[in-house]
């Protein structure tokens, strides 16, 4: 088991690496309304086969814990969350 200091070196070392923007795809369950777009700002919103997709640029992890935490405010079911590139966009 780690000693609290050797786990708060840890901490610092994932704090200071620089997270690049990237894009990601989030689909919920259910079909959102258009009333909701503004929600999810900056975020494009479709609906397809009773589930709805958010697809959109997020700049980094403080970003899609913000999404991820107004699904969940929502009461929304997140089905899934990925990225749709492969390397962080600049």
């Amino acid at each position: 088991m780690k000693s609290s200091r050797g786990a708060r070196r840890s901490l610092r070392r994932c704090d200071a690496r620089v997270i690049a923007a990237r894009e990601y795809k989030l689909i919920v369950e259910g079909e959102l309304s258009d009333e909701l777009s503004p929600t999810f700002e900056g975020m494009a919103l479709t609906r397809e086969g009773g589930n709805t997709m958010l697809v959109g640029r997020v700049r980094d992890q403080a970003e899609l814990q913000a999404l991820l935490r107004r699904v969940s405010d929502l009461g929304l079911t997140l089905l899934t969350a990925t990225t749709t590139d492969e390397h962080g966009l600049d």
